[in-house]
């Protein structure tokens, strides 16, 4: 029967050597990992767009050597839509299975419900409820009882705010079944290093071209957002020869005069950029020397 049938193996995803995280956070990530092995945890992820969410929990799958698998809870409109669906073949109606059911039967695997907080439909969200109960487990006509293996961790990952249009207010029963990670941009100076190693500048671009987007960001009348992952887009077109003006230019998401009228305003110049006081460290397999 096509229920029987593997869809896809699930992988490992590969370790980013210069990923960056606060280091209380990766304390605590930590100690979930461990928590994780004793019952289920699920964790949600909430932050500026492009600080790096997505990245966090591909980079913990990596860490744990733990099966990920990303589902875009966006395009829901209906409970059950992760699972399957029905087909039609030689006249005959059959169901298809997604990849979400045999992710939830993969011990220790990742599960990530990318962008929870902007389904279609909020009644898309119904079946989960289920499954990210103490249980773990739900009953489908189609699937029969569906267990969550042992040791599967879900994390959500959204952006929250009035600005992101088309977002829901997370249902407080839904929410409440999540550990919760605040996530920030990282400091201008670790900001810089992963733009220099990644983007192969070199660390005096990096500093002006984080002096800039710090500085736009932080603009008193005309402030905007710049990602971690735009400024990385920034530094691979200086790394080609592009002028850092004309990198920022084509890389915001902004119309070129009202990036440009801002850039005159700011009479910007080189110079050293304000640090964080918080500690930021790698997030890799070495934990022993950041738990001491």
């Amino acid at each position: 029967m096509a229920n029987d049938k593997k869809l896809v193996s699930l992988t490992v995803p590969k370790l980013d050597p210069f990923f960056y995280i606060d280091k209380e956070l990766r304390v605590i990530l930590e100690r979930m990992e461990n928590l994780s092995r004793k019952h289920p945890i699920n964790i949600l992820v909430s932050g500026k767009q492009g600080c790096g969410k997505s990245s966090l929990v591909s980079q913990f799958g990596a860490v744990y050597n733990r099966p990920t698998a990303h589902f875009q809870i966006g395009i829901l409109s209906e409970p059950g839509q992760l699972f399957g669906e029905q087909t039609l073949k030689n006249g005959e109606t059959s169901y298809r299975p997604y990849l979400f059911p045999e992710a939830l039967q993969t011990p220790g695997c990742v599960i990530h419900l990318e962008e929870i907080n902007r389904p279609e439909n909020p009644k898309a969200l119904n079946m989960l409820y289920s499954i990210l109960a103490e249980d773990r487990e739900i009953w489908m006509d189609e699937l029969g009882l569906i267990k969550v293996a042992d040791n599967v961790v879900f994390f959500a990952t959204m952006n929250e705010g009035e600005e992101y249009i088309g977002t829901e207010m997370l249902d407080p029963a839904l929410r409440d079944r999540f550990y919760t990670v605040l996530m920030d941009y990282i400091p201008p100076e670790v900001e810089a290093e992963v733009m220099a190693q990644k983007a192969g500048i070199s660390r005096e671009q990096a500093l002006e071209i984080v002096g800039i987007i710090n500085k736009l960001r932080g603009h008193s009348q005309f402030p905007i957002d710049v990602s971690t992952r735009t400024s990385l887009m920034i530094a691979e077109l200086v790394a080609l020869g592009t002028t850092i003006r004309d990198a920022i230019v084509y890389s915001l998401q902004t119309t070129k005069e009202h990036l440009e009228s801002i850039l005159l305003t700011l009479h910007l110049e080189n110079g050293n950029v304000e640090s964080k006081a918080s500690e930021y460290i790698l997030f890799n397999r070495d934990i022993e020397k950041v738990a001491r």
